[in-house]
């Protein structure tokens, strides 16, 4: 069971958002993430868990941040109830998308178990729902995701596979780089993992 710390940042400035304390393993259903975020200041400033199947799809989802929550699921698309501070109103949303985005590192491994891509195959077209910061906003979002490569580099456990995907995102056409090791993000505009205390696990796609 992987469990580590993530530094977040702006990806534009770099000024410090904060850092992200995980743990995460796969499992017979699927992979689930769990992480409790703290401010640059080491104050407590939310949390994320999600669990997705043996396919990528999240089967649940909670994360808090400001106050706010937001609970999903594959339910027709995607389906969230995004609850105020007060908890006085709750609004509902659905799209047809596949999956959940945002600013943390669980998003970015659990499109990647979606897409299933493979190195040298052309960009695959994916729409998510994006929760933005600070306030769990959401917004639905077109990217294009590319496997460009994947190299192995040895470790004191074995060797470590790395993948490189290439990111467009298709409003913008801005493109950037993400590099995963099994369910770990190594690197990722805004993302950098400070500290793993086990090797990343290893995903067994399920037979066709």
């Amino acid at each position: 069971m992987p469990r580590g710390r993530y530094s977040l940042h702006d990806p534009h400035d770099h000024t410090p958002l904060g850092e992200e304390h995980f743990h995460c393993a796969p499992g017979p259903s699927g992979w689930r993430y769990v992480a409790q975020r703290t401010t640059p200041n080491g104050d407590h400033a939310g949390s994320v868990d999600l669990a997705v199947d043996e396919i990528g799809r999240p089967i649940r989802l909670e994360v808090n941040a400001s106050g706010w929550q937001v609970r999903g699921a594959a339910i027709d698309g995607v389906t969230w109830v995004r609850t105020d501070p007060a908890g006085a109103e709750a609004t509902e949303g659905n799209v047809r998308a596949p999956g959940f985005t945002g600013t943390s590192p669980a998003f970015l491994v659990a499109t990647t178990r979606l897409l299933r891509l493979t190195p040298g195959a052309p960009a695959t077209r994916v729409r998510l729902l994006a929760l933005t910061d600070p306030v769990l906003a959401a917004r639905t979002v077109d990217q294009a995701w590319e496997l460009t490569g994947r190299e192995e580099h040895p470790t004191d456990s074995g060797p470590l596979a790395v993948d490189a995907y290439r990111v467009t995102a298709l409003d913008t056409g801005e493109v950037h780089t993400v590099h995963i090791a099994g369910d770990v993000v190594l690197s990722a505009p805004g993302i950098e993992l400070e500290h793993l205390e086990t090797p990343p696990s290893t995903f067994e796609d399920p037979a066709p």
